[in-house]
């Protein structure tokens, strides 16, 4: 790969994550003002970050885990940052002629891979368990982290809609 296809693989990468992250941060807006759907507080994301830098990886819960400074911004930058990561390995595990005919199967099915993260990282290091199982409404919570992670797959449908357009 010389360094013009590098190049313009990562613009792809970044391209598609923050529109896929976009829509799904557009699906969080939609939820809450016709249904009433609380958002995540992206704070916490950051404040799991940022304990985390200081050696604390887990929490009893992590509402409870002293606030830092700077919380709320890096979590919204580790949300768009883990969007345009996760975005990168479709990508890499797509062809490249899917950029020329994208489809949205393939970009639902990897949109649902996607929720082991939380399943399996993100909710127990909060002190949420395994798959919310600790939450005040597990199956709620699984509902809703299945729902999110599914329009994150249309999401990246559509930047590679967009970055088709672009090519």
């Amino acid at each position: 790969m010389n360094v013009e296809s590098v190049f313009e693989h990562m613009i792809a990468c970044v391209v598609v994550g923050m529109v896929a992250t976009a829509f799904m941060d557009m699906w969080a807006i939609f939820l809450k003002h016709v249904f009433g759907v609380r958002p995540l507080n992206y704070a916490l994301v950051g404040r799991l970050g940022l304990h985390a830098i200081k050696g604390e990886f887990f929490h009893k819960n992590i509402n409870m885990s002293q606030e830092m400074t700077g919380e709320l911004m890096l979590g919204w930058v580790l949300h768009y940052l883990i969007g345009v990561i996760f975005s990168a390995v479709f990508i890499g595990l797509v062809d490249e002629l899917w950029f020329h005919e994208p489809t949205i199967y393939l970009s639902i099915l990897f949109g649902l891979f996607t929720v082991l993260l939380p399943f399996l990282i993100m909710q127990p290091a909060m002190g949420l368990g395994i798959a919310a199982a600790k939450s005040p409404l597990p199956n709620v919570a699984r509902i809703r982290s299945i729902q999110t992670h599914c329009i994150f797959g249309v999401g990246l449908y559509l930047g590679g809609l967009v970055y088709s357009f672009l090519l």
